[in-house]
């Protein structure tokens, strides 16, 4: 593991203040009719800064840039986000503001993880939920972790003891979470594959003790595709985007087919009314139905093909 100093908890994620504020900092430097815009706080990957630039800060990006450069001495590329995460490799469009490079190497708790944030997806807002779900893995346990980016579920829980097998189908983010891997030690507890996490023929298991879901906005099926892989009794953690007032009747959904919904918290915002939601969910039972589809499980693709139930279905829109 690598020794690292560990980001300030200011919440249920993970973002960065600038030492005296943004806002404070540029008095005096922009037009007081815009400091209002300016945000106190941006993401950090690594040594590089993801900045929140409205349009009325436009004209002033730059010198926004520079602020948190003066302040932050160990940031060396200021990104602007222009277009969010999408498609299948789930990555997020950005404006070099300053510095040259979008390569890093990002801490979190005693892992380190190599990536390219222009071309691969990665959250430091889920840094304290993926600690709370990797802390329940246990020795010996089975995972199966689809969309695994470049690693952040899936190199603390093979840490732990657990025998991963970690899916994903960006090329770019594949080859970072190889090098994690060998650079976090825990080649020898975890198996990846790059391709469609739908595509279940090729795994190494048919059960797994415990599933980590983090799917991507529009891939609720997923829940209902994976299922299957799980033990009677496993756990299973699912992320899925909703509306705060669709909660209880998901849970209830939930309930209702073979789970047991023992937590479940928002995650942060993604859009107005949008929060990326964890569920943990005991499996409770196996009926022969299922356990004959453990064996022959359906090839869904990412669209979702195949037979899907309504708790299993996405009905929110963010922006």
């Amino acid at each position: 593991m690598v020794n690292v100093q560990e980001p300030v908890n200011t919440g249920r994620y993970c973002t960065y203040p600038a030492a005296m504020g943004l806002r404070d900092q540029l008095e005096g430097r922009l037009p007081a009719a815009v400091l209002p815009f300016v945000s106190d706080h941006f993401d950090v990957i690594g040594d590089v800064a993801i900045l929140p630039v409205p349009a009325e800060l436009e004209p002033y990006r730059h010198l926004i840039a520079q602020a948190v450069v003066s302040r932050r001495k160990n940031i060396v590329t200021v990104l602007e986000k222009t277009a969010k995460a999408t498609g299948d490799s789930r990555t997020s469009r950005y404006e070099i503001l300053l510095g040259e490079r979008t390569v890093t190497l990002h801490r979190e708790y005693g892992f380190a993880y190599r990536l390219d944030v222009s071309r691969t997806f990665f959250s430091t807002r889920m840094v304290y939920e993926r600690k709370r779900v990797t802390d329940q893995v246990r020795p010996g346990e089975r995972v199966f972790i689809p969309f695994a980016g470049v690693g952040p579920f899936a190199i603390p829980a093979a840490a732990r003891g657990a025998e991963v097998v970690a899916v994903e189908k960006n090329p770019d983010a594949f080859r970072y979470l190889s090098e994690n891997i060998a650079l976090n030690r825990v080649d020898g507890n975890c198996q990846i594959l790059l391709g469609d996490a739908f595509d279940t023929e090729h795994l190494p298991h048919r059960e797994f003790d415990r599933l980590i879901i983090p799917a991507p906005y529009g891939m609720d099926h997923a829940l209902e595709a994976f299922l299957p892989l799980l033990e009677n009794g496993g756990m299973v953690h699912f992320y899925t985007f909703r509306g705060k007032e669709q909660i209880p009747a998901l849970t209830s959904a939930y309930e209702g087919n073979r789970l047991t919904v023992t937590h479940s918290s928002p995650c942060g915002n993604v859009a107005p009314g949008i929060s990326r939601w964890v569920f943990d969910m005991v499996y409770r039972q196996r009926t022969k139905e299922n356990a004959k589809r453990v064996r022959q499980v359906l090839p869904l693709t990412a669209t979702g093909t195949g037979r899907t139930l309504n708790p299993f279905r996405d009905n929110s829109s963010p922006s």
